[in-house]
């Protein structure tokens, strides 16, 4: 990958954080998952089991933690 694609890739991440940011704001994808979402594509970590997004019940979350007004 050239440094021309890399910066396009980089720049369209920083992108996709900025929405998630904005959707948690909004509190449409709030709680433990939103924040999965955010710290994940800040980083320059790649996990080929990011998802599913959000993660369903049977694999660890419960609806009640994807809500932030659920949150302590």
């Amino acid at each position: 990958m050239s440094d021309n694609e890399t910066m396009k890739v980089r720049a369209k991440l920083e992108q996709a954080r900025s929405v998630i940011a904005s959707l948690l704001g909004d509190g449409l994808a709030a709680g433990s998952e939103g924040q999965r979402a955010l710290d994940y594509f800040a980083s320059d970590r790649f996990e080929p089991d990011f998802l599913p997004w959000p993660r369903t019940a049977s694999e660890g979350t419960r609806p009640e933690d994807l809500n932030a007004a659920n949150d302590d």
